[in-house]
């Protein structure tokens, strides 16, 4: 499944932005290089059983180890303190992270209610685009019975784009539903 991602990166991306952007080299077409799937949880001071379910339907949708995130300060308003782990993350490269874009963009975006595409303004300047998830039950691998509370999640695409135009059509290139 991947493989058929990166070959069609290296056949009709890589030209097209050669084409659009007028690059000398080759290696110069900004690349996808992470994603990076975070998942707050806030409930997890109380009860640390809700964190080990975040992390087992983040292992399930991503098929990698979920690892826990601690907090960095102590804030007595949220009473949490440094080191209680408050969240959980997965960082994906190489062929996982062209089955999960795969099939975020072509089976779980879809999914959504009143879906008309994701924001094209979500993009931090350096080429990186940022994408909010309201919840888990958009993705199959997810069974509607087990889930406890509906959660959301941040989707981070690193690039290696220097621009956020670039990063723009490059996830266009791989179908991002963005909006018109």
């Amino acid at each position: 499944m991947s493989s058929r991602l990166k070959e069609y990166y290296a056949s009709e991306v890589v030209p097209a932005m050669i084409k659009k952007f007028g690059y000398k080299n080759v290696m110069e077409v900004p690349k996808l290089n992470k994603i990076v799937i975070n998942r707050g949880v806030g409930e997890a001071k109380e009860n640390a059983k809700v964190l080990e379910t975040a992390m087992k339907e983040l292992e399930t949708i991503t098929g990698q180890k979920a690892v826990s995130t601690k907090a960095k300060k102590s804030v007595a308003n949220f009473k949490i303190r440094e080191g209680m782990p408050i969240g959980c993350k997965v960082t994906l490269r190489g062929d996982r992270m062209y089955e999960f874009l795969d099939r975020l963009v072509n089976l779980s975006l879809p999914r959504v209610r009143d879906f008309r595409g994701v924001s094209a303004n979500s993009f931090d300047g350096r080429g990186n685009y940022a994408l909010g998830i309201k919840e888990q039950l958009i993705f199959p691998e997810i069974e509607f019975d087990k889930v406890d509370k509906t959660r959301g999640m941040d989707v981070i695409f690193v690039t290696t784009a220097k621009t956020d135009e670039e990063a723009r059509e490059l996830l266009r290139l791989f179908n991002m539903p963005f909006q018109k």
